[in-house]
C-alpha cells in the first residue's frame, strides 16, 4: 500500500471499491479506494494508508473508531441504507 495515496486494504471488498472512511472522534472524512487486503489484527475492519488517516486526523492515535460507506464511483453517490461501526 503507497502511504500517500487515499487507498485502504479490506479483507473482503472488491479492489477499486470507493469508500468513505468517517472519524467518529471528530467527524472528518476522507474518501479511499480499496487496494490491499488486510488488516490482518483480531477487532480491525479496515486499514487506511498514512495520508488518509492525516486527512481524517488519526495519526498521533494510530487507530481510531470509525464509520464507513460504500461510495459509487461514477458519481458519488452512496450505497446502502447507514454506516457501519469499525474499529479502523
Amino acid at each position: 500500500m503507497n502511504p500517500s495515496l487515499m487507498t485502504a486494504a479490506h479483507r473482503t471488498l472488491p479492489f477499486g471499491t470507493k469508500v468513505m472512511v468517517t472519524n467518529k472522534r471528530n467527524g472528518r472524512s476522507v474518501v479511499v479506494r480499496i487496494n490491499d487486503r488486510g488488516p490482518f489484527i483480531r477487532g480491525r475492519v479496515i486499514d487506511v494508508s498514512k495520508a488518509a488517516a492525516k486527512n481524517i486526523g488519526m495519526i498521533s492515535s494510530g487507530t481510531a473508531q470509525v464509520c464507513y460507506q460504500i461510495v459509487d464511483a461514477s458519481d458519488q453517490k452512496v450505497a446502502g441504507k447507514g454506516l457501519k461501526a469499525i474499529d479502523g
